[in-house]
């Protein structure tokens, strides 16, 4: 199965707001593989690896993020999948 691989770096009222939580639910649910995890400037950053047109929900839902979240710009940068297949979890993945 071919799969696709994106770093992000989300921008705006991001931490605080149960973004890495729901973040990690709808990649889960998605079928993804990857973490999430704030930084200290005040983003939040993930790594998401799966099929192609999960990835791409993914980066469509992190546009959005929870309810509480004000996400002002989503950094999108496409990596080389790696075949990275731990689940989705809270933190890096190394």
């Amino acid at each position: 199965m071919e799969h696709s691989a994106v770093h992000l770096v989300v921008v705006g009222r991001v931490q605080g707001v149960a973004f890495r939580a729901r973040a990690v639910a709808e990649a889960s649910r998605l079928g993804l593989s990857g973490w999430v995890r704030n930084r200290m400037d005040g983003t939040v950053e993930a790594r998401a690896e799966g099929p192609p047109e999960a990835v791409d929900a993914f980066v469509a839902w992190c546009q959005r993020g929870p309810p509480a979240a004000t996400v002002e710009e989503v950094h999108v940068t496409r990596v080389s999948a790696t075949g990275l297949d731990r689940g989705f979890q809270v933190g890096t993945s190394r």
